[in-house]
């Protein structure tokens, strides 16, 4: 079976930050790596070589491969920022609907800036995902 492609590395998270080319960008990423680490308690790691990932998640698939991942993370891209839930953005469609501009994509949420969206609504959010990702990962535990 294919092993993911995107794992953690040892690159510096703030030395990722930093090279960015947009001050604001920077900035949104300052914001979220706060947020994410509120709700998570854990610090960031790269994951590849533009994912920022907050925590740890061991998963299991339905045919029995294990895996890890984060619960929580983004990736700054040009164009916007997109955030990663482990456990997808659905079950958040309340919050989604008061977020503010968005895109949604398959596990994916898109922001063009933090600007966009009310920010108290994108902590809940952040942190009802983590909530979700967690209740999986235990979900899982016991059903080995």
């Amino acid at each position: 079976m294919a092993e993911l492609k995107t794992r953690p590395t040892n690159q510096s998270v703030a030395q990722f930050i930093r090279a960015l080319p947009d001050e604001r960008r920077r900035q949104e990423c300052q914001t979220l790596l706060e947020l994410m680490h509120k709700a998570t308690g854990a610090e960031p790691k790269m994951w590849g070589s533009s994912i920022i990932g907050v925590g740890e998640y061991h998963y299991v698939y339905a045919s029995g491969r294990e895996a890890d991942w984060f619960p929580i993370g983004f990736s700054p891209r040009k164009q916007n920022l997109t955030l990663y839930a482990m456990g997808g953005w659905e079950p958040q469609a309340a919050l989604l609907e008061k977020l503010g501009k968005h895109k949604l994509g398959k596990g994916c949420l898109y922001i063009n800036h933090l600007d966009d969206v009310h920010a108290p609504t994108l902590r809940r959010l952040i942190t009802q995902a983590v909530k979700q990702a967690r209740k999986l990962e235990r979900d899982q535990a016991r059903q080995k």
